[in-house]
């Protein structure tokens, strides 16, 4: 068990794999409710409104890992459905 109660907290650290703007400039978890989150922050961008949000935030649940299903290789072999060709 935790030492500490982590409900209704959260922490964000620098991005150390962003490659684009795109990419956000923090990332981490919260706990809300006991709910897990990830957490995405983008600073402010240079020369914008100064009254704009110091940080945006990203929010996405958390959910657990299913495996991933193989996808079905399309084949290009003809169907065969047991049915002999029976001209009518």
């Amino acid at each position: 068990m935790s030492e500490y109660d982590d409900t209704n907290r959260g922490q964000i650290w620098p991005n150390d794999k962003k490659d684009t703007d795109k990419h956000p400039d923090f990332k981490g978890s919260i706990n809300v409710e006991g709910q897990e989150y990830w957490v995405s922050a983008w600073k402010r961008k240079e020369g914008a409104n100064p009254k704009a949000p110091s940080l945006s935030f990203s929010i996405q649940k958390k959910e657990a890992q299913q495996p991933r299903q193989p996808t079905p290789t399309p084949t290009t072999a003809p169907l065969d459905d047991g049915f002999d060709d029976i001209p009518f």
